[in-house]
């Protein structure tokens, strides 16, 4: 009982040791992975805490699970969005660009370490994998916003190479203990590993989302269920012969883009679960290094080093990137950003359990470069963004949401916004009404609300909105403009009378109709809806279409807006297609304005025929001049 009390003292110290020098390395711009390493050498037998810790086995076993953690959170975290945007460049550097990272650092470590080329290319296969958890704390620590494809791209890769350069590793391992197996055995093993950890995580992300929305678990459970789900999935496919890391990284991607109940509550979870598993690992792995064994190969391992970040990592890049159009600034930005982290090391350790006679060489050089990748990188990555003037100004938007879990379809949360200096809230623009605070906070201090006009920047204010309005909202109280007339976003695509009839609209477009509401005028809809009074901006959806009180004298609504594509906002698309979605958004316009005028047309005929069939007084001589010149107009049309 009391050596389980010190083992316990022992890893709970140096937890508490790594999160408060995170402080440090806060201060001081340094990678706080490096930090975690370097308290597990000062903890271990060459340092100050002389803690003996030489179990490549319970190490593997440790670091396998925080990966599969580390993996199902960065799937989790990766919306479809992003692989829309860079999905073939980022697998095309996933997967040859590990292969020629491991080619390139294989070679010269055959020459510089004296290896065969079986251990030669397990160093390069080891050091194939870059860290995205590292690539992105250091942007976020140095407030750094990139390009959506740059990043896009990072992060897929970072997490996607993962399980290559792993199935790599040990098939290398088993090529060096029991001989090289024929290249259609190692094709068909690769097929079916990528296969069936494809499979088995989409099918896991399925029943794992299914089984959080069905079942009506408290919600300190789905935590939980989606921890125990991820290392199901994981070992699961591993024991089937599937790649259990591809396996858990499309389970946590499909349960990340779909309706999950109490999702922004797992992805802080999970979010602070991995920060957990890195330092796990770092401290873990930086006891298990011994500095001593260090010297005899520390000057092949930093030439190694050298090469992998001046020649394998921007060869890979470059020859990857070349067909998809990025610009060289972006490429070179890519290519020095291929940070090393804790995969590396965890491969290094796969040499060492297959009972290799170099397998300690080889996870000593991979400690040596990842050391090196962190202190050169790593320091780097922020100026190196400025050099190349890819940095973006930050996004104007919530600065936290909250999922609320409300009865039945109630689909609303709540978000907070920081109210910007040139925003249209700031500038005493009057707010929609579904757009307005339930809350503002002003200088540390509740206000109440028939105090708060008008908004100041630097408000702190938090409102109820259904997710589909959050792009208008962001362009409230984050944007950097006025808004008029001309905003279609805001006044809609087209301008509809306020007599013409629900039934009517929904005919022109192809809406579906209530049968109710058939009769009803837009204004009558409109007013119905808000109980009487109307305000501008007011929207009410129907169908695919949005109505929108575009414009009011005193009580009474003189024009409608009409909002084609009210969700078009939430949705990016690639720069290879947006003059062919332009062209189509033309037509789509031209024919809607088309169809309005002949409509009006129409009711115009309609109106004088039934006006001709009822007898009236003659009209005067000027009157019957005007409509004999429309006719005229309405023919030659």
């Amino acid at each position: 009982m009391e050596a389980v009390s010190y083992i316990i003292l022992i890893g709970s110290t140096l937890l508490i040791v790594s999160v408060l020098t995170s402080y440090l390395a806060l201060r001081i711009g340094a990678p706080l992975l490096l930090i975690f390493l370097g308290i597990g050498l000062l903890a271990g037998e060459d340092g100050i805490g002389h803690i003996a810790f030489n179990d490549a086995g319970s190490a593997f076993l440790i670091g396998s699970m925080a990966l599969a953690v580390i993996l199902f959170e960065s799937g989790f975290d990766t919306k479809l969005a992003s692989y829309r945007a860079a999905a073939w460049p980022a697998m095309t550097l996933a997967t040859v660009g590990v292969a020629v990272t491991t080619g390139v650092v294989g070679v010269a470590a055959h020459y510089l370490m004296n290896l065969g080329w079986g251990e030669a290319l397990l160093i390069g296969a080891a050091c194939s994998s870059t860290d995205a958890a590292a690539v992105f704390f250091l942007l976020r620590v140095g407030g750094i916003t990139l390009r959506d494809r740059v990043r896009s791209t990072l992060e897929i890769e970072s997490g996607s190479n993962d399980p290559v350069a792993i199935m790599l590793t040990i098939l290398l391992v088993e090529a060096a203990t029991h001989g090289l197996a024929s290249p259609v055995s190692i094709l068909g093993e690769l097929v079916l590993a990528f296969a069936l950890g494809g499979v088995m995580g989409l099918a896991g992300g399925w029943l794992l989302v299914a089984f959080i929305n069905k079942a009506d678990f408290e919600t300190g459970l789905n935590p939980v269920v989606t921890l125990t789900f991820a290392l199901f999935i994981f070992a699961a496919t591993n024991v089937m012969g599937g790649s259990g890391y591809l396996a858990v990284y499309a389970a946590g991607l499909y349960a990340g883009n779909v309706k999950l109940r109490g999702a922004l509550e797992l992805r802080r979870f999970h979010s602070g679960l991995t920060w957990l598993s890195q330092i796990v690992m770092f401290v873990m792995l930086g006891l298990l290094a011994t500095p001593r064994e260090l010297a005899d190969m520390l000057l092949p391992a930093l030439g190694i080093a050298l090469v992998l970040i001046v020649v394998a990592r921007p060869l890979a890049v470059w020859m990857c990137l070349l067909p998809f159009r990025f610009s060289v600034r972006e490429t070179s930005f890519i290519a020095w950003v291929g940070l090393r982290g804790a995969v590396s090391l965890l491969l290094a350790l796969v040499p060492v359990l297959g009972g290799l006679e170099n397998g300690q060489l080889i996870f000593n050089t991979a400690f040596v470069v990842v050391v090196v990748s962190l202190l050169v990188q790593g320091w780097t990555i922020g100026s190196m963004a400025r050099l190349l003037e890819l940095i973006v100004p930050p996004r104007r938007g919530p600065v936290d949401r909250v999922e609320l879990e409300l009865p039945g379809n109630a689909d609303q949360e709540l978000v907070a916004y920081t109210v910007h200096g040139k925003s249209p809230a700031a500038r005493g623009q009057r707010m929609p009404r579904w757009a307005r605070p339930s809350l503002v906070i002003r200088a540390g201090a509740v206000v109440p609300l028939h105090k708060v006009k008008p908004l100041q920047p630097g408000d702190l204010v938090y409102l109820f909105t259904p997710p589909h309005r959050l792009p208008l909202i962001d362009r409230l109280y984050g944007g950097s403009r006025a808004l008029d007339r001309s905003d279609r976003e805001f006044y809609g695509d087209l301008v509809l009378s306020p007599d013409a009839t629900v039934e009517q609209i929904a005919e022109m477009y192809g809406l579906p109709l209530s049968l109710p509401n058939a009769k009803f005028t837009l204004s009558d809809l409109l007013r119905n809806e808000f109980g009487g009074s109307c305000e501008l901006g007011d929207r009410v959806r129907m169908g695919g279409v949005e109505l929108i009180v575009r414009d009011m004298d005193e009580d009474t609504i003189t024009s409608v807006g009409l909002a084609l594509e009210p969700v078009r906002l939430t949705t990016r698309r690639r720069p290879l297609y947006r003059r062919v979605a332009n062209i189509g958004g033309r037509l789509r316009g031209w024919w809607n304005e088309h169809a309005f005028r002949r409509w009006k047309e129409r009711e115009k005929l309609r109106a004088r025929r039934l006006a001709a069939s009822r007898p009236v007084a003659e009209p005067p001589r000027e009157e019957r001049r005007e409509e004999r010149r429309e006719e005229r107009v309405e023919s030659r049309r």
